[in-house]
């Protein structure tokens, strides 16, 4: 491990005998202290044991810091004077109920001032007086504009875990000031870790007299440092928890999700840019006005299952539907024995621009995802759908068995030769592909009752053992994973799948924005708990947003009475929670203009249609540059089923923002519904219109308790009611 002088200085000056602290005090098990150091401020955090590690409150280099400090009843505040400004400090101890240290940093330039380089705000100590650095492991960190986390363990001496989280969002009158990004601003190479400020490098000041957020920190901490891939998994989830409680939270609104599907549903049928014809059938493009690339049998399913499970919940008839049966078969080979990725009709006009496309290129996941569609259709009494699947299968198998189960990016459909082995040189292929192969194999035996599919699952699942957060290849497929995990706990009770579904959420819950980008492009939308489709896409997409939003929905209906951590309840619901809040800025009628990319990589950009773009960009970036994504188009399809209850007779319907467990109506005058979600934290229940008939009057308990509601926009009816809870609404 290499260090700069500016650690070493840092660490010998908090060690000098005669340093004092300004301020120290204890809380639970941990020690904190104060320190000036002339030219910055640093709060020093002490282990049980004696193991220490700082944290800089302030820094004007080359300065003599002027500190006032103040103790009030929940927190610490300090004026520090320097040559750069007045900053401002408040301190937040962490206390029994609310484990999570709080520090937020606020300066006002005296002059306009640059930040061509700023230093990591966190240096491991090690114990006291020693000279030695102390090493550690950083379990993973910032990408791109992820969460602006760092998960690390000190562990030699021993000493405990930390997960420190910037909010971000506090810092976007920084960034809107400098355009400057947020992303990658945390991180760093042990020792040298934490945030850093992201530099000015456009010439762009902060102005003088005006108060900017410079750091707003979440650090929790942990004496354990975890002894597997198991137990560092759960301790993340645990302390990502807590550090969410804590964190500030944007309001969330209600969005009328049956006016957009009636839309997006009208433009995806009508848009002649959503279809092509070939061989007498109809398919959905990949995007709008893509003519060049040939159909995919991935887009006709991630398109039509979102529809059935609105039809199902509906009641309606969609002929469309029967337009994109008719063309599935059309995607199985003979000669090869499977579903093929391209319709193979039109494959010889690929043009080979990127690796896969090619006529007989299969991207690992490409094959199991359809697959997967298959057999929910299948499951649901669709023999051609049955049909494809089955035949399908032994190819599948054969395809495993020969990769051992480890799956490369792209193979050869006729040879299984391998075309790209790594997803980057070192980083192994598609790593989650085992847990969406794991899936297939489970609802074949449930389709068929054969063992051997089960034996199949669980042989692919203990290939997932051992990756980490490098598991996590791409969204909804590591999703998918964790829930065909979990079914091999419930149907075995072996434990290792329970765990193995874990470290999949731990991947899906390290690749999110827990943060709102207010700064550019990004004032325009919400993007809080937004979800990464890759492990290093630098843009939020909306298919995998959606398969994600459904992948978890099951993996609570299948947790609902078996016991798992706390932190994933709340986590996943919260996840929910904001989707459907967020998810209708995907569609570019909700956004201006300006925002959009004129010219996108595929396609075009119909900024007046209700067809999704694929890609949300950083704040000083235009969004739409891969273009308007007709297979993203399930979106509303799989909302609204999962979030409206539809009452016989009534005008109107109830909505909610987390998942239910379950519903029943009673006597038809009474509902009851088992609430998902963690008590901690409210989530919305609305009473919503949906006719011209007036609201029937309408009671709302809560655990048995009445409640009262508020009359919103649109004639609805809301409530504010916890988590977890058992709700019953009745009416007149």
């Amino acid at each position: 491990m290499n260090a700069s002088p500016w650690f070493w200085n840092t660490k010998a000056a908090l060690y000098l005998p005669d340093l004092i602290p300004v301020y120290k005090t204890t809380s639970g098990s941990y020690d904190f202290k104060i320190y000036d150091l002339g030219d910055s401020c640093w709060l020093v955090v002490g282990w049980p044991d004696g193991n220490q590690i700082a944290f800089r409150l302030a820094y004007s280099p080359n300065d003599r810091l002027q500190i006032t400090l103040k103790e009030r009843k929940n927190d610490v505040r300090l004026k520090i004077g320097s040559l750069l400004g007045d900053y401002e400090v408040v301190l937040t101890l962490p206390t029994e109920d609310r484990p999570v240290l709080h520090h937020t940093t606020r300066l006002t330039p005296a002059s306009t001032l640059l930040f061509p380089y700023w230093p990591r705000d966190i240096v491991p100590l090690g114990f006291g007086g020693s000279k030695s650095m102390a090493e550690g492991q950083i379990h993973t960190r910032q990408v791109g504009t992820r969460s602006g986390q760092l998960y690390f363990s000190m562990n030699q001496p021993k000493a405990g875990s930390v997960l420190y989280l910037q909010n971000l969002t506090a810092l976007a009158g920084y960034n809107q000031q400098t355009e400057t990004s947020a992303g990658d601003s945390v991180g760093g190479e042990w020792p040298e870790i934490g945030f850093a400020l992201p530099p000015t490098i456009k010439n762009r000041p902060l102005a003088a007299g005006t108060s900017y957020t410079l750091s707003d920190a979440f650090i929790v901490f942990s004496e354990e440092v975890p002894a597997d891939e198991a137990a560092m998994v759960r301790q993340y989830l645990n302390l990502l928890a807590e550090v969410y409680l804590a964190l500030p939270k944007p309001a969330t609104n209600y969005i009328h999700w049956p006016d957009i599907l009636d839309k997006g549903l009208k433009d995806l049928i009508d848009s002649p840019g959503c279809w092509v014809q070939l061989d007498g059938h109809h398919y959905f493009n990949a995007y709008v006005s893509d003519y060049i690339t040939p159909p995919e049998i991935m887009v006709q399913l991630a398109v039509l299952l979102p529809l059935l499970d609105y039809v199902e919940w509906s009641g309606a008839e969609l002929e469309v539907m029967k337009k994109v049966k008719a063309g599935l078969p059309s995607f199985y080979s003979e000669k090869y024995g499977t579903i093929m990725r391209w319709h193979p009709k039109a494959a010889d006009t690929l043009e080979g621009e990127e690796e896969q496309k090619q006529p007989l290129v299969m991207d690992s996941w490409y094959l199991h995802h359809p697959l997967l569609n298959l057999s929910r259709l299948a499951l649901k009494g669709d023999k051609v759908a049955r049909k494809l699947f089955l035949d399908s299968l032994e190819f599948s198998i054969r395809v495993a068995h020969h990769f051992n189960y480890k799956w490369p990016v792209f193979y050869k459909v006729d040879t299984l030769e391998v075309v790209k082995a790594e997803t980057q040189p070192g980083k192994g292929g598609e790593k989650d592909v085992p847990g969406l192969f794991a899936h297939v194999m489970l609802q074949a035996w449930e389709l068929t009752g054969e063992k051997r599919y089960l034996t199949e699952a669980e042989k692919a699942a203990m290939h997932l053992r051992g990756q980490g957060f490098d598991l996590f290849y791409q969204a909804n497929n590591t999703a998918f994973s964790a829930g065909a995990m979990l079914r091999l706990y419930k149907i075995t009770k072996k434990e290792i799948y329970r765990e193995l579904s874990y470290l999949c959420l731990a991947g899906v819950f390290n690749n999110v924005k827990l943060w709102n980008c207010d700064y550019g492009y990004g004032k325009n939308l919400p993007t809080f708990f937004a979800l990464f489709p890759l492990n290093d896409a630098p843009y939020t997409a909306v298919y995998e947003e959606q398969e994600v939003f459904c992948a978890l929905h099951d993996y609570l209906r299948y947790a609902e009475d078996i016991e798992i951590l706390p932190s994933v309840r709340l986590l996943i619901n919260e996840y929910v929670r904001y989707l459907v809040d967020r998810a209708a800025y995907y569609y570019p009628t909700m956004l201006p203009k300006e925002m959009l990319q004129e010219k996108p990589k595929i396609g075009e950009v119909d900024p007046n249609l209700w067809i999704a773009l694929e890609d949300l960009h950083d704040g000083w970036e235009k969004s739409g540059q891969v273009g308007q994504e007709v297979y993203g188009a399930g979106n509303a399809f799989g909302i609204l089923p999962r979030h409206y209850i539809r009452i016989p007779d009534q005008p109107f319907m109830i909505f909610t923002d987390y998942p239910v467990y379950r519903f029943a109506t009673r006597k038809q005058d009474h509902l009851h519904v088992r609430m998902a979600g963690d008590n901690r934290i409210d989530c919305r229940l609305m009473v919503v219109k949906s006719g011209h008939g007036k609201l029937p009057g309408v009671e709302v308990r809560v655990n048995q308790k009445p409640i009262d509601g508020k009359k919103i926009k649109g004639g609805h009816f809301e409530y504010l009611i916890p988590g977890n809870a058992e709700i019953t609404i009745s009416w007149k």
